[in-house]
């Protein structure tokens, strides 16, 4: 990652110091950098939030012999990628061939892409990146269309593409929506001779968002029908390491049940040949957290979770600005869409502070009823021209796509910035 630590600060970056412009990344950390120098408005990532996510992740994956390739969209972070893959990952998940070509100039070197390829640009492309012994990757198909779009651009290509069949549910997104369908979709992979049937994969939040009865018995006999498909397409399979991969954010304990029914503690031993079944999560937004929509649907949220079982921390909040107190009980903060997730919950303030780096004072009296492109209406909080309000957001997904660069503190109550963090959308 020496190539992010050269990269040049420019007034592009919103938020940045005025000092820093024409820094090298590098340079301007070395120089002792400190949260109340910076802009507003702003997104923060909290380090200490972050390592713990990150670890409690991976024990708990490891505990229950899940493989884990954390879905990288979420961040678009190469620093962060890193940061899971150190503690274990078997790679990363990426959503689009364009977010594979940005991964491997990072030197990333094992992916799965959770969608199908049929672009035969870039099906060319991945056809060179294959002649790279050591790549491990494998996308997904849905149809036999699919799969014959895949087949030409992939002629010449130095070893075959490892293909996940996917199974989709009724009402859900992607994937053959009965098991019929989609042994007919592995018995046409298993036969191409570019192709190599590498398992089963599918997304079971697409079709419960809640964490009712009705949403777990959802994605509980999803789960299981996908593990259905698994083993009436075991002949099919070679003796190489075969996948089977669901588990976004929200239920993954569930993915992790029924999986070890299924027998993924046995993570470990080989097939015949020498390959593995790798039972895999895919995870992403878990680094952060949220303070809305995984905080109320993760089943490692603080408030869900028993004192004896894991939690993650929020890592990530906002940072605004009073510019405006129109009328009584009305404040308007310098940050709106442009800046704050809003597709999943409005911001929540969560404190004041009349500068960067002082004491944050709690608003438990405060909200926030709407918000425009850079504007966000907060009611309540007895707030003043110029004070600060700390946001908590929801949704990782869309708040990192919103920032180039996003800094990090020690902690959510240090004023210490430890690192810069490089997106690529």
């Amino acid at each position: 990652m020496n190539e992010l630590a050269e990269i040049r600060l420019t007034a592009r970056h919103k938020g940045i110091p005025e000092r820093a412009i024409g820094m090298t990344t590098a340079e301007f950390l070395a120089s002792g950098p400190r949260l109340s120098e910076f802009w507003t408005p702003l997104v923060v990532l909290d380090d200490a939030a972050m390592r713990h996510n990150v670890e409690t992740m991976a024990t708990w994956c490891a505990e229950r012999g899940l493989e884990l390739m954390p879905h990288g969209k979420t961040t678009m972070a190469p620093v962060l990628w890193q940061r899971q893959l150190d503690a274990g990952s078997l790679g990363i998940t990426l959503a689009t061939m364009g977010q594979v070509r940005t991964a491997r100039t990072f030197g990333v070197s094992s992916i799965m892409l959770a969608n199908a390829a049929v672009d035969e640009r870039s099906l060319r492309y991945l056809a060179g990146e294959l002649a790279d012994t050591e790549f491990r990757f494998v996308c997904w198909a849905d149809s036999i269309a699919t799969v014959e779009a895949m087949e030409a651009p992939l002629r010449g290509a130095p070893r075959k593409l490892d293909v996940l069949v996917e199974l989709g549910g009724e009402g859900g997104r992607t994937g053959a929506r009965t098991i019929d369908e989609a042994i007919a979709i592995a018995e046409r992979i298993a036969a191409s001779d570019v192709l190599r049937l590498a398992g089963v994969a599918g997304y079971e939040g697409s079709l419960a968002h809640d964490r009712s009865v009705h949403a777990i018995d959802a994605v509980e006999t999803y789960l299981r029908r996908q593990i259905e498909l698994h083993e009436r397409i075991g002949h099919l399979y070679d003796d190489g390491d075969v996948y089977v991969t669901a588990g976004g954010s929200a239920y993954f304990d569930l993915v992790a049940q029924v999986y070890a029914e299924a027998g993924a503690s046995a993570n470990a031993a080989e097939r015949p040949g020498g390959g593995r079944t790798l039972f895999t999560l895919r995870s992403g937004a878990y680094i952060v957290h949220d303070d809305g929509f995984y905080r109320g649907i993760s089943p490692f949220d603080e408030g869900r979770a028993s004192d004896d079982e894991p939690r993650f921390i929020p890592g990530m909040f906002g940072v605004g600005r009073v510019v405006s107190h129109p009328e009584p009980g009305l404040a308007l903060i310098d940050g709106g869409k442009r800046d704050f997730p809003f597709d999943e919950g409005l911001p929540i303030p969560r404190a004041m502070s009349a500068q960067l780096g002082a004491v944050w004072q709690p608003l438990p009296a405060a909200s926030v009823s709407a918000m425009n492109d850079q504007h966000t209406y907060v009611r309540g909080g007895d707030l003043a021209i110029g004070d600060l309000v700390r946001l908590g957001l929801s949704h990782p997904c869309t708040a990192f796509d919103k920032w180039t660069v996003l800094p990090v503190v020690e902690s959510l109550e240090s004023d210490v910035v430890v690192d810069l963090i490089h997106t690529f959308f």
